[in-house]
């Protein structure tokens, strides 16, 4: 794991953690935004994962191959 996907995750767990206290605090309308930032950085977590293990594949150019003419 690199530097930058501990450090979003970390953030993203301490954002859970601060948006549970809210919600205990103040209630739910309060901690709605965090949560939903603690959100985006798990989807974003997961997408740097996910293309860590699938590099996208270079799309196959056409063959340069002559035609044939009949």
């Amino acid at each position: 794991m690199k530097l930058l996907d501990a450090l979003i995750l970390s953030l993203s767990l301490a954002l859970i953690i601060v948006g549970i206290h809210q919600t205990l605090v103040n209630g739910i309308g309060s901690s709605y935004a965090i949560f939903m930032f603690a959100v985006a950085l798990l989807f974003w977590f997961q997408l740097r994962r996910n293309q860590k293990q699938n590099p996208p594949e270079d799309i196959p150019n056409k063959s340069t191959k002559p035609k044939k003419k009949n």
